[in-house]
């Protein structure tokens, strides 16, 4: 289990990891905040609190890109030189992950759907190789609509692929609306489990349940799907779980408000 000060640790990263992005946003005057707000968590804790060196991540929800970014200036891959182009004309820091030019960055996404099939290519290719190493894949709920993230899912049960660690930030928002009112999904859970992974489900925002997963996840077992339930735009009070902090950049002098609200926020 994590410690009190594990915990203050991840929270006070998490934290700068916001204000990077927040920032980045705010600079660009754009959008796709709630996007990242729902999800920061989930990558704080599997950069800062899993991830080892023969790792990968695909981050499917590519509208998050920001705070892909903000993590790895956090883990000093990125340098805040690099972040000050975000949005700006010939930057490689653009409002979807680049393909092949950032380290920890394998592919381009943010063409919702794709990238629970990109993690099974490189999965299938560790197991054929005999390699070590585990892939981990963020994708959103709403990407759930795509068939082809069910054809990734059986591909990964047929070829048993215990090294994938599949995230989805279940904030119940997508583009168009709420997930339930586009195409409504029942229960992911049993989904999953029908398809042959190792479900499991947690607070998306809270260290202390992303650890519990952790210790009882099993590399022998089958490849684990954790159900991450989350806010869109968390501690965004005026926009949170709304479908506006999925488009809208941040009003004048809203960035000091949200920060404010971030900082005396309280998870745990």
């Amino acid at each position: 289990m994590l410690s009190q000060e594990q915990n203050k640790s991840l929270r006070l990263t998490a934290l700068n990891i916001k204000k990077r992005f927040l920032h980045m946003y705010n600079k660009a005057n754009a959008g796709h905040i709630g996007s990242s707000l729902s999800c920061t968590e989930i990558l704080t804790f599997i950069f800062f609190g899993w991830l080892e060196d023969e790792d990968e991540l695909i981050l499917s929800k590519g509208h998050a890109a920001a705070g892909l970014y903000s993590c790895l200036a956090e883990k000093n891959i990125i340098t805040e030189n690099e972040i000050d182009t975000f949005y700006k004309n010939g930057t490689y820091l653009s409002a979807h992950p680049p393909p092949a030019k950032i380290n920890k960055i394998p592919f381009a996404t943010g063409s919702l759907g794709h990238g629970l099939s990109l993690a099974c290519g490189l999965a299938l290719a560790k197991k054929l190789k005999g390699a070590t190493g585990k892939i981990f894949c963020i994708t959103s709920d709403g990407e759930l609509n795509e068939g082809s993230t069910w054809e990734a899912a059986m591909a990964i049960s047929h070829h048993q692929l215990n090294n994938v660690i599949w995230f989805i930030d279940n904030n119940n928002l997508q583009g168009f609306g709420r997930t339930s009112d586009v195409i409504n999904m029942g229960s992911i859970s049993e989904k999953l489990k029908s398809f042959g992974f190792e479900v499991h489900s947690a607070d998306g925002h809270k260290f202390t349940e992303l650890e519990q997963i952790k210790m009882e996840y099993k590399s022998q077992g089958l490849p684990t799907a954790i159900i991450c339930n989350t806010f869109k735009g968390r501690g965004w009070k005026e926009y949170e779980d709304k479908i506006d902090s999925h488009y809208l950049p941040l009003k004048e002098n809203g960035i000091e408000e949200l920060i404010w609200h971030l900082e005396n926020e309280t998870f745990d």
